[in-house]
């Protein structure tokens, strides 16, 4: 291996752990902090007012803070290397639908970094030789 495919590697491991941090932290904040239920409050009126039916705000609330939650502790592990970035995007995609669809001019503060370091891990996916994946 060369000097150039060990820090892709170690880059892939860092930015792959630094996200997973912040999935983790943020799924794990929605389902045993705040709640599903307060999160699911704190829409509910703006999806009342757009007509949205309460089963698909508590369905995207869960899949969401779930996906959040569980992608991030297989990001920082190594498991499932392959699918778990695809299966965060999907729910990045979801979130970003929802907060336009809700309120069109919302802050991108929070999901843009997460765009781009996703990007960035599926970029630097051919690198991944340290985590649980190549264990197993």
């Amino acid at each position: 291996m060369s000097q150039l495919e060990i820090n892709f590697s170690i880059a892939e491991v860092f930015v792959r752990c630094f996200l997973g941090i912040l999935f983790l932290f943020q799924g794990y904040d929605k389902l045993f902090v705040v709640k599903i239920r307060h999160v699911v409050n704190a829409f509910h009126n703006e999806a009342d007012r757009k007509h949205i039916p309460k089963f698909l705000l508590v369905l995207t609330s869960y899949f969401t803070s779930i996906t959040e939650f569980l992608g991030g502790i297989l990001l920082i592990t190594g498991l499932f290397h392959q699918f778990v970035p695809i299966i965060l995007a999907i729910n990045l995609l979801i979130v970003a639908f929802a907060f336009s669809f809700l309120r069109p001019m919302w802050d991108l503060q929070h999901v843009f970094p997460r765009v781009i370091l996703l990007t960035l891990i599926l970029l630097l996916s051919n690198y991944f030789y340290f985590g649980l994946d190549t264990l197993l």
